[in-house]
């Protein structure tokens, strides 16, 4: 069954771009130019995904998602925005953002994260890798004996977003800005150390793409 997306993008012509892009790619697709449309059409509709801009007339983006998730709507979400400031994405996910994606979209990057975000709706909560399990929503990975493995919390999550990915790359700027909030410096030695402790694990799995970030292969763990 085709995924439905509610988009909600006050540009026409940009709109109607990434509509036509989405439905060649198998999506059902709805547009409003506006907050109050988009409302009203999740009154109506149910979607897979909400694809949000964030600089809109008469209500923000971040608004009117905060409204949604206020009266129980969980539908997962992606905000589109032309802002810098880590400021900004961090309160999008504080509001109840998903993902985001900054302007100039990259399209083909777009229908990843789109894919990426649907995907955790749909999948077990544990994941099978080799001989180890990876809890999605407990952040635990344990071994065949049902051990926790000794890992960092941060060290989990770098390891959830290049599963997430599905076999293509995490940039290292994605990373950074995944494992650390807005008022917090990102570390290049810290990084290094979570992608050691994964690679202990799972020692021919994870790639280094050297100046573009990291990939995790599953096609290179070890039963």
């Amino acid at each position: 069954m085709a995924n439905r997306i509610l988009l909600l993008e006050d540009d026409r012509l940009f709109s109607e771009t990434l509509q036509d892009f989405l439905e060649e790619e198998g999506m059902v697709v709805q547009c409003a130019l506006d907050p109050h449309t988009a409302l009203e059409l999740t009154y109506r509709e149910k979607f897979d995904l909400y694809l949000f801009d964030v600089n809109l007339p008469f209500e923000s983006g971040f608004d009117l998602l905060e409204r949604l998730r206020e009266s129980g709507d969980r539908t997962p979400a992606i905000f589109l925005t032309s802002r810098e400031d880590k400021a900004s994405l961090h309160e999008g996910f504080l509001r109840g953002a998903d993902d985001y994606l900054r302007k100039p979209v990259d399209l083909e990057e777009l229908l990843l994260r789109i894919h990426a975000v649907i995907r955790r709706q749909t999948r077990e909560e544990v994941l099978h890798i080799g001989r180890y399990q990876l809890d999605f929503f407990a952040k635990r990975l344990t071994d065949s004996q049902g051990e926790q493995v000794e890992i960092g919390r941060k060290a989990v999550d770098l390891l959830v977003l290049m599963l997430e990915a599905n076999g293509t790359v995490v940039t290292t700027e994605r990373i950074k800005e995944h494992l650390w909030a807005a008022s917090q410096a990102a570390s290049e030695g810290a990084l290094r150390v979570y992608i050691t402790q994964i690679k202990k694990i799972f020692p021919s799995a994870v790639k280094n793409m050297r100046g573009i970030g990291y990939l995790f292969d599953r096609t290179k763990v070890s039963s």
